[in-house]
């Protein structure tokens, strides 16, 4: 077997084919937009390359010549650890243990060069909203931007030395004709009740002038401690910028107390319903496909990106109230075209959203593994730290 590093336009495009050649029977596996991925790897589209951020990836060959794996390994400089930490990902490969170890010894070796003392993977360079971690149960399509792979990868990973850092849960329920945990009920009828709380989309000019704002002003107090990072405003407008193409207003909800906004959650269509007709390319044809899907065959799953509430009216019900409150306005009705949600992955390491699925009577779905492997096999292994 031959390890070859990716340096040329052919091998870029080899990089993208090697798992579309892996998966051409599997029909759960949805190909990625190959823009996604191939974007990631250059300086143009990803500016973590600005901030210091170092990559490479390589292709493995077997005698014959013939591509049996791949893999990708990066420092991200915005990742801050106790010890220095980078990751490996966008692992794919035969169903060869050798090769497999032949791969991540690669990305290991590249590591520790740039001073690394551990690895994470499977895992994105970038956000941890995209391809990130191993799927080791439910094996359905996957959603957008999240990492589909064999069974036997788990078993690649575990026997190298990797170890469970975190588990990531995707939730899932109908949309309708499943009820809500009593507890939820009460205290969200409590919220409802008082004059001062308003729960309601958000639509027309509102939502392209002011949800923006309302986003940060929620985020940056719910979740940038945990993240390491508070939003700007322009940050939030490109994100709603980006989605727009996509978004439904009956998807983006808000909680306002005092005409403040302290609550959110922002959903979307599954546009990987859309993608998979696509086979990977948003050329002209490509276009065509989605639009002509979007309007004839349109999704008929939501995906749960991102919630929050604002840490003076966590545990207080509001999150309740919000949900029993877009419940009442649009779920629950026949005309609503969206039949299942499933809730962007969370972390073990966060019970309060556990709990706060667990009452939506939402099940665990699927579920992913993101694995942490230290090159000192003497130092003692810690797990994630658990959100308080």
């Amino acid at each position: 077997m031959k390890i070859v590093e990716v340096s040329s336009p052919a091998h870029q495009k080899e990089f993208i084919e090697m798992a579309v050649q892996l998966y051409k029977n599997e029909p759960n596996w949805i190909r990625p937009l190959d823009k996604d991925i191939e974007g990631l790897f250059h300086t143009d589209t990803n500016k973590l390359f600005k901030l210091g951020a170092k990559a490479s990836r390589w292709l493995l060959l077997n005698d014959k010549g013939k591509t049996i794996g791949r893999v990708a390994a990066f420092v991200n400089p915005k990742w801050k650890e106790k010890q220095p930490t980078g990751g490996m990902g966008f692992f794919e490969c035969i169903n060869d243990q050798k090769a497999a170890f032949l791969l991540i010894d690669t990305a290991k070796n590249w590591l520790a060069q740039q001073g690394m003392e551990a690895m994470d993977g499977p895992v994105n360079f970038g956000e941890r909203d995209k391809w990130w971690g191993l799927l080791v149960q439910g094996f359905s399509p996957p959603n957008y931007n999240m990492p589909w792979n064999f069974s036997y990868y788990k078993d690649f990973f575990e026997a190298y030395g990797f170890k469970i850092y975190f588990k990531q849960f995707t939730y899932m329920r109908p949309v309708q004709g499943v009820g809500f945990d009593k507890k939820m009920i009460e205290r969200a009828n409590k919220i409802i009740g008082d004059p001062d709380f308003e729960f309601r989309h958000i639509s027309g000019k509102e939502l392209s002038e002011k949800a923006p704002e309302y986003f940060m002003t929620v985020y940056n107090k719910a979740w940038a401690r945990h993240m390491g990072k508070s939003l700007t405003l322009r940050e939030t407008q490109l994100m709603f910028g980006k989605m727009k193409p996509i978004m439904d207003g009956r998807l983006i909800y808000f909680g306002f107390y005092k005409k403040e906004p302290v609550s959110f959650f922002i959903n979307i269509p599954e546009i990987n319903q859309l993608f998979k007709y696509v086979n990977g390319k948003m050329d002209l044809i490509g276009k065509l496909k989605f639009v002509w899907n979007k309007i004839f065959n349109p999704p008929n799953k939501m995906l749960g990106l991102v919630f929050g509430v604002v840490p003076d009216f966590q545990g207080k019900g509001v999150e309740s109230a919000m949900i029993m409150a877009y419940n009442e306005k649009f779920a629950k009705h026949d005309s609503f075209p969206y039949k299942t949600i499933e809730m962007n992955w969370i972390g073990d390491f966060n019970p309060k959203m556990m709990r706060v699925c667990e009452q939506l009577n939402a099940e665990i779905y699927k579920t992913h593994h993101t694995y942490r492997f230290l090159f000192d096999r003497e130092k003692p292994f810690e797990r994630h730290l658990i959100f308080e």
